[in-house]
């Protein structure tokens, strides 16, 4: 047996010999060669995980229609097709599954990115506490807003009525609560919870802020509300047309003012749920800590 500290390295043949020996000793159940556990302790490295994770999503298909496919029992083990009908639907409904999961896993990718960020994010909220986020936004923005006050004001003095301190005044207060509103939420025990109403603050606090800011500063209207209408004509004539939604949008909508802020909190609730679902999805293909 290799001791922890020694710069030694086993043989397949002692790995195999203190496997059996844990087994035998202490009766610890080590998944067999083949076994997604197996293949998880053994840490396969990039081309392992892929494979992994590639065979997860096919047998999470599988096990739409076939039982035991994802997590086969011990002693049952997986099921098998018997019968020359159930091998035909069985096989075929696996070609099925192909095209999906090579649409999916570049989903099950971004899931794993976001899941990651939002991980560091969540860890540096729980040592600050959601009063602590709350104070050191209103120390940043806070610091940003003086100096667009000095900025922006009359011949470099400071100045309340400058039209940046107003934007990052009103920046600061929608970053401010919509990232309050993110970390309340996330505390909420519930996978519901996180993707319905955290990931949305979330994102809100990302798109808001800069939008509000260019409703109080032409110059930066200058920049965002043109982007904004380009985005808006291509969402609208490249996905909305169907059913004729776009019309009824355009009919119903005008994108000025507060319009480009609706716009962009419109955006930011269902790319929410998208991240948060697809953080989901990450979480039962390879679930957090494998």
């Amino acid at each position: 047996m290799v001791e922890l500290g020694h710069h030694q390295t086993q043989s397949k043949l002692e790995i195999a010999v203190e496997r059996e020996t844990l087994v035998f000793e202490h009766k610890v159940h080590v998944p067999p060669p083949g076994h997604y556990g197996y293949m998880q302790q053994r840490s396969p490295g990039l081309v392992g995980a892929i494979r992994i994770d590639l065979t997860r999503l096919h047998e999470t298909w599988m096990e739409v229609l076939f039982p035991r496919q994802l997590d086969p029992g011990q002693v049952l083990g997986k099921w098998e097709p018997e019968t020359s009908a159930q091998t035909l639907g069985y096989y075929l409904w696996g070609l099925l599954g192909l095209p999906l999961v090579i649409v999916g896993y570049p989903l099950l990718l971004i899931g794993y990115m976001t899941r990651f960020y939002s991980i560091k994010v969540d860890s540096a909220a729980t040592r600050l506490g959601v009063i602590g986020v709350v104070l050191i936004s209103v120390v940043v923005w806070g610091v940003l807003s003086a100096a667009a006050s000095f900025q922006f004001g009359n011949a470099g003095q400071f100045s309340l009525a400058a039209e940046g301190f107003y934007a990052v005044v009103a920046a600061s207060v929608v970053a401010t609560v919509s990232a309050a509103l993110a970390i309340f939420f996330g505390r909420i025990d519930g996978r519901a919870t996180s993707i319905l109403l955290a990931y949305p603050a979330g994102m809100t606090a990302m798109f808001l802020p800069p939008v509000v800011a260019a409703l109080y500063s032409p110059t930066l209207a200058g920049i965002i509300f043109p982007a904004s209408e380009d985005l808006a004509i291509s969402i609208l004539d490249g996905v909305l047309f169907i059913g004729g939604i776009n019309d009824i949008l355009r009919e119903r909508f005008a994108l000025e003012g507060a319009g480009y802020a609706l716009m962009w909190m419109a955006l930011a609730i269902p790319l929410g749920w998208l991240f948060g679902s697809l953080v989901a999805f990450a979480n039962f293909i390879r679930p957090k800590g494998e």
